[in-house]
């Protein structure tokens, strides 16, 4: 495991932003992180590129402390931020060589990293043009480009396809399989639920402060049940306490999760289910306002797990 983060606490006065948050990533990874806003992810990510202590855990990189050896975590991470990190009046070359001096490097070296990274991100053609030109899919690929100079060997990328063109988004798509088929391994944060499903090989999703679930996104829909959900809306006064266990008994039915006036069936076959589903409802005198019926997917997972749209 390249990154490892066990048990991390960040309190601020009284209150966690980050509580007992653990994952660990594998080298050549690239590992999705998602959670509505105020979620915990900003703080979490905050704690690996060493910016903040956490009030208590331990996170390790390639086997140093975030804690204890930040000066040498800096060396092997880079941080690419949601904000452009660039200076307008400045070349595309200018702020690369700009970055890549303070990251250390120079001379020779820093030339043929800057037209190295430059190429990267197909913009050499565009490197003596100042950054108040561009468009801003081509800021997010110097923006990511900033952070690869010195060559990382561990990567964070805060929501780095934010108000770009479907172009620049497949350009910053293809550099990040690049980053990672040389080795590097990758941490992703994004509002936009297609980008983890296509890019990331591990996906976590925090909410209030936890990781309330991990895994492929195969494992992860598998939370839905194969054949999809059933979502229930009951009208008030609702249904009896206790009949979650008489329809998980019910034939094809995985899980069942109740929230408020909602009633979320996950099934291995949902057409099937939900006639038996129906009939326990009915019998228990419950009167169903709303149905629906929905496939799989990460979006409706998260949802249902934390309550909340994404862009909220």
């Amino acid at each position: 495991m390249i990154v490892q983060a066990d048990s991390l606490v960040k309190k601020y006065g009284g209150a966690a932003a980050v509580d007992g948050v653990s994952f660990s990533i594998e080298k050549g990874q690239i590992f999705g992180l998602l959670g509505p806003n105020g979620a915990g992810k900003t703080t979490t990510i905050s704690i690996l590129s060493t910016y903040l202590k956490p009030t208590a855990g331990e996170a390790t990189i390639d086997g140093l402390s975030v804690r204890r050896q930040a000066g040498k975590v800096r060396e092997i991470i880079g941080f690419v931020p949601q904000e452009i990190a660039l200076y307008p009046t400045l070349t595309a070359l200018q702020n690369l060589k700009f970055y890549g001096k303070m990251y250390g490097l120079g001379g020779a070296g820093l030339e043929r990293r800057c037209r190295e990274v430059l190429e990267l991100v197909e913009l050499w053609q565009r490197r003596h043009d100042n950054i108040e030109q561009f468009s801003g899919g081509m800021k997010r690929r110097i923006n990511l480009g900033a952070g690869l100079l010195h060559s990382p060997r561990f990567l964070l990328l805060d929501e780095p396809t934010v108000g770009v063109d479907p172009q620049s988004r497949e350009h910053i798509f293809d550099t990040i399989f690049k980053i990672r088929d040389n080795g590097a391994t990758i941490l992703y944060t994004s509002h936009y639920m297609e980008e983890v499903e296509l890019l990331c090989d591990h996906i976590a999703i925090m909410d209030r402060g936890k990781v309330i679930a991990s895994g492929t996104l195969r494992e992860l829909l598998k939370m839905l049940g194969e054949g999809g959900v059933i979502e229930l809306e009951v009208a008030p006064p609702g249904c009896p306490s206790g009949l979650e266990t008489e329809i998980a008994s019910q034939q094809g039915v995985t899980g069942v999760r109740r929230e408020d006036n909602k009633v979320f069936v996950s099934s291995s076959n949902s057409a099937r289910s939900l006639p038996p589903v129906m009939k326990v409802l009915e019998s228990a005198g419950c009167e169903v306002g709303s149905l629906e019926l929905y496939a799989p997917s990460l979006e409706k997972l998260f949802i249902q797990l934390t309550g909340k749209e994404l862009r909220e």
